[in-house]
């Protein structure tokens, strides 16, 4: 029974008040938190920029789009490669200084760019290993970054600092496209020059911010490189809810090619195909706002479940009439979930296995749900090839449907409530 002592005026207090820690920082004062999110920002804006600014390159260099599409195949590629990788060193060796060797290593890599230019030097082959070295810091720093984020807020401030986050991502998928476009209109330079700036504030934000390591960063990491693998499959929540989100990016990625085929046969311009496309990151950036409504609203199995079935007609949506502004709504409606989707993976999964383990399991999620994407495009393709789009189109919704089947049928899914507060310390 709790002990009490009794006051001059006669109420009950508790001894142990003055021993209860303070109100957590809000994250508007936490400058660490601020800081990485400026950092972190900067980053991805410098990665979006650069995501259309280096096709753009290679198109006015070569003049193939074969070449062009190599850029983003060598650096996906790369990233996969090497994501099973980056877990375990986030698990093993000082964050920090992994951090600053990735943010060096891509901000060299982007000056090599326009210094190349700048002599006439420039080649296919230093593009394609730009890329490369784009894809392995992105492995590196990847879980690296979404540790460092949620090490230096309290956990009960985690859904916020995280929905803070998802507008981060959310605004950088929908300026850097356009800002790529326009700086590339002043110079093929400009806009690596631009990313590069970006680079050195990302460079600037890990050097004044520092955030806590493995206790033991130099022990090998336990259960090797794939226990993050192993802990997803040992979790009869996780597995359904991964598979969940690992069809969502591969359909997602599928349904891009046959959008733009089918709008441009209707006469849509380029810059009309590009706004319609736009719709899933205004929506996204919409629904950064209504994370922890959503979350009241329903359990994360449920919320899964919804968002990931209102995503099934949206392949359907070019067929209606409307046209680009039909493609904008239904992308846009489907945009506003994925945010708390994203958080939703942060609390379920990230937050409720051990610091140890933390950066194999980030990385072994990234590699799954990434892994859907170059599939889901080439699957696109093949498609294409074969059928007319709006075959291609209700071919994918109706795998998209299917493959959600199973997964509504899970209890376990359906049932799944938030976590409570996450085990251990979760600052830095």
């Amino acid at each position: 029974m709790t002990e009490h002592t009794t006051t001059a005026a006669g109420q009950a207090a508790d001894p142990r008040r003055d021993d209860a820690p303070p109100p957590p920082v809000p994250l508007r004062r936490n400058l660490r938190f601020q800081a990485l999110w400026v950092g972190q920002s900067c980053a991805t804006l410098g990665m979006r920029i650069g995501d259309t600014a280096f096709p753009l390159l290679v198109l006015a260099l070569t003049g193939s789009s074969t070449a062009a599409g190599a850029f983003g195949a060598v650096e996906m590629a790369t990233a996969l490669l090497l994501g099973v990788h980056g877990g375990s060193i986030a698990d093993r060796l000082d964050r920090r200084r992994v951090l600053l060797v990735c943010d060096t290593a891509r901000l060299l890599a982007l000056a090599s760019v326009p210094v190349a230019l700048a002599i006439g030097r420039l080649t296919l082959v230093h593009l394609l290993l730009v890329a490369a070295v784009i894809g392995a810091t992105t492995a590196y720093s990847g879980p690296i970054r979404l540790l460092a984020l949620r090490s230096v807020v309290a956990p009960e401030q985690l859904p916020q600092a995280l929905a803070q986050d998802e507008a981060r991502m959310s605004g950088a998928a929908l300026a850097g496209p356009p800002l790529a476009g326009f700086l590339f209109g002043l110079g093929r330079s400009v806009p690596f020059l631009g990313a590069v700036l970006a680079s050195l504030l990302s460079l600037a934000s890990a050097l004044v911010v520092r955030f806590p390591s493995p206790a033991e960063p130099e022990q090998k990491a336990e259960g090797g490189a794939l226990a993050g693998f192993r802990a997803l499959a040992a979790s009869p929540l996780l597995r359904p809810a991964l598979a969940v989100l690992l069809v969502i990016n591969l359909t997602g990625a599928a349904l891009l090619l046959p959008v733009m085929v089918l709008l441009r046969d209707h006469g849509t311009s380029s810059g009309g195909i590009g706004l319609a496309l736009a719709g899933e990151a205004v929506g996204a950036l919409a629904g950064a706002a209504l994370v922890s409504r959503l979350h009241r609203l329903a359990g994360p199995g449920v919320l899964l479940l919804a968002v990931a079935w209102a995503a099934v007609p949206v392949p359907l949506a070019p067929l209606l009439p409307g046209g680009a502004v039909t493609v904008f709504v239904a992308l846009f409606t489907v945009g506003a979930g994925t945010p708390a989707l994203r958080v939703m993976l942060d609390l379920l999964v990230f937050r409720q296995v051990p610091d140890r383990l933390r950066g194999r399991v980030i990385a072994a999620t990234i590699t799954l749900l990434t892994a859907g994407m170059p599939a889901g495009a080439f699957a696109a393709g093949l498609l294409l090839d074969h059928f007319s789009p709006a075959v291609a189109l209700a071919a994918i919704a109706g795998v998209l449907a299917a493959a959600l089947l199973p997964a509504t049928a899970s209890r376990t899914l359906r049932r799944a409530v938030w976590p409570a507060a996450a085990p251990g310390a979760e600052q830095g």
